[in-house]
C-alpha cells in the first residue's frame, strides 16, 4: 500500500477548480505534481491556490500527454468538458494511470466499448466520480436494502430536477471561455445527465453484479423553456434568438433483468421550487423517498412524513456514521470528498475502484440510448451488456470502507487525510 500518491489534475474550469480547492488540495496523502488546462488564466488560478495553501508548486501544462509520460504519476483526474472525457481517459488508461473522470454522458456507444476494451486489455481501473453514490440518503437506502428491511426491491425512481438557466447554462455569457453544456442543449435531445440518479439506483439493484439494465424507453416534451428564458433575460446576447433542441422534460423508463423498473427524469429548463434527485426505492416491505424525506416500513401507521432522521440514527451506513462524527467537508454536502477519497484509496491499495469501468460506461450510455428512443417516439431500445455476460458471475467484490456493492466495516481506510 502506498502512503502517498502522485497525480496529474486535468481540467480547471468551474467544477475542476472547485473540487481541487475543496477536496484534493486538502488531502495530505496526495501530491499534485501537474495542473493541466488549455487556458492560462485557469492554470494561474490553480497555481495560486496551491501557493495559498502552502503546497509545493505543480508543473503547469496545456498538454495532458506530458502527464501521461511521467512514470511518477500514479493517477489522473479528468475534470474537463464532457466531450473530452473519453479521449483523455483512453490515453490515460493505455499509459497505465488510474483514471478518474468527472460525471458526464456518452456521445456514442463506441466510446463506451472502447473504454471497456482498453480496461480489459490493460487492467487499468477507470472510475466515474459519481458523488451521489456517496450521498447520505442513498447510502442509508443501500444499507437498509442489504439488511432486507425493504423486502424484495421492485421499482426505483430518480431525477435530475435542477433549474439551470441562471446557475449553469447561461452563467458565463460574458466570459470568452464559455461553458460547454449550453451547446449540448442546442444540439441534443436526450437524457443528458443520467448518472446522479442512476448511479445510486444501480448500486441498490446490483446492476452489473447479478442484475443488468435490459432496455429503455424515453419520451420528450416540447422545448420552450430555454427559448422563453432567453427572450426574457438575454436580449443583448446571441442566445436571444437561438433554438434549443433539448426538451424541457425527458422521461425514461428502464427495465432490468431481474424484473425491476426504474424511472428517470431530466428536468432542468422549467422553473421549479427546489432541487431534487427524487431518489426513491420501493420494495415489498417498505420504501425510501427523497420527496418528503420519508422512510416507511410495513406495519408503520400512515401518514408518515419527514422521518428520515430517525432512520439515520438506526441504520446510517457505517461510512456515513463515521463521516458525520468527523464532520463533512468538500462540496455538495460532503459527497465530493467521499467520492474522491474512494478513488484515492483504490489507487493507494492497488485495487479496483468501487465504481468500475462497467458501471461508468453503463451509466454514461443512457444518454445515447435515450436519444435513439426519443427519435423513435419512445420506442424501446436495448441496453448493451458491457460486461459481456460477466454480470452473472463477476469477480469477488473489492471490500473496504468505500465499497458500494456491499456494506463493509473497515477501520483501516481514512476519511480525513
Amino acid at each position: 500500500m502506498k502512503k502517498k500518491i502522485t497525480i496529474g489534475y486535468i481540467g480547471l474550469g468551474r467544477r475542476g477548480y472547485g473540487v481541487l480547492k475543496g477536496c484534493i488540495s486538502e488531502m495530505k496523502d496526495v501530491h499534485i505534481k501537474y495542473l493541466c488546462d488549455l487556458h492560462e488564466k485557469h492554470l494561474q488560478r490553480a497555481a495560486d491556490l496551491l501557493a495559498e495553501k502552502g503546497l509545493p508548486g505543480a508543473t503547469l501544462s496545456v498538454d495532458y500527454q506530458e502527464i501521461l509520460q511521467d512514470p511518477e504519476v500514479d493517477a489522473v483526474f479528468i475534470m474537463t468538458d464532457w466531450a473530452s472525457h473519453v479521449p483523455i481517459a483512453k490515453d490515460a488508461m493505455r499509459a497505465g494511470k488510474y483514471t478518474a473522470i468527472e460525471v458526464g454522458c456518452a456521445f456514442d456507444l463506441q466510446e463506451c466499448w472502447d473504454l471497456v476494451d482498453i480496461y480489459e486489455q490493460t487492467g487499468t481501473p477507470l472510475m466515474m466520480l459519481e458523488n451521489c453514490c456517496y450521498g447520505r440518503r442513498e447510502m442509508l437506502a443501500l444499507n437498509m436494502v442489504e439488511q432486507g428491511l425493504f423486502g424484495e426491491i421492485v421499482h426505483c425512481d430518480g431525477a435530475y430536477s435542477h433549474y439551470l438557466p441562471d446557475v449553469e447554462l447561461f452563467l458565463d455569457l460574458d466570459d470568452p471561455i464559455r461553458h460547454y453544456r449550453i451547446d449540448e442543449y442546442k444540439k441534443r435531445n436526450c437524457e443528458q445527465y443520467p448518472t446522479h440518479e442512476l448511479g445510486p439506483i444501480a448500486k441498490v439493484l446490483g446492476i452489473n453484479r447479478g442484475n443488468r439494465l435490459v432496455r429503455l424507453n424515453s419520451i420528450a416534451s416540447k422545448s420552450v423553456g430555454l427559448k422563453e428564458y432567453a427572450r426574457d433575460h438575454l436580449a443583448n446576447y446571441p442566445e436571444f434568438n437561438t433554438d434549443y433542441n433539448q426538451a424541457d422534460i425527458v422521461t425514461t423508463v428502464i427495465t432490468c433483468e431481474g424484473g425491476e423498473t426504474i424511472t428517470m427524469k431530466l428536468d432542468t429548463t422549467l422553473p421549479r421550487a427546489y432541487y431534487s434527485r427524487n431518489f426513491t426505492v420501493r420494495g415489498t416491505k417498505g420504501m425510501s423517498c427523497e420527496e418528503g424525506k420519508v422512510v416507511f416500513l410495513e406495519g408503520m401507521t400512515e401518514p408518515v412524513q419527514n422521518n428520515e432522521e430517525e432512520f439515520f440514527a438506526k441504520y446510517d451506513h457505517p461510512l456515513q456514521k463515521e463521516y458525520v462524527e468527523i464532520g463533512e467537508r468538500g462540496g455538495h454536502g460532503g459527497m465530493d470528498w467521499l467520492v474522491c477519497r474512494a478513488f484515492i484509496e483504490s489507487v493507494k491499495n492497488g485495487t479496483n475502484t468501487p465504481i468500475d469501468v462497467y458501471d461508468t460506461v453503463t451509466w454514461m450510455s443512457i444518454a445515447v440510448l435515450s436519444e435513439a428512443s426519443v427519435k423513435q417516439n419512445g420506442a424501446p431500445v436495448e441496453i448493451p451488456d458491457f460486461t459481456r455476460g460477466k454480470w452473472q458471475n463477476r469477480e469477488p467484490v473489492t471490500e473496504g470502507k468505500y465499497c458500494l456493492d456491499k456494506v463493509c466495516i473497515d477501520d483501516t481506510a481514512i476519511i480525513t487525510d
